[in-house]
């Protein structure tokens, strides 16, 4: 997954800005990638074809399409 630059979304949020989900759901997604490109976490496609996000402190998330869900 390629970067993508967060910082004026952020910045958006702080201020108080609206956010819809589906810019919601970008910047998680953003978030993410760049834990993975970091080496802080890996992500992978599961036998039922979810994604799943193992960091490298121990938790383990499912991401649903609109959820993320703790599983370790």
């Amino acid at each position: 997954m390629a970067r993508s630059s967060t910082t004026g979304a952020n910045s958006q949020i702080a201020n108080g800005a609206a956010v819809n989900r589906e810019d919601a759901k970008t910047l998680v997604m953003a978030a993410m990638g760049e834990l993975v490109e970091d080496g802080q976490a890996e992500w992978s496609r599961t036998a039922t074809g979810e994604i799943e996000l193992r960091l490298m402190s121990g938790e383990v998330f499912v991401l649903g399409e609109m959820s993320v869900t703790r599983v370790a």
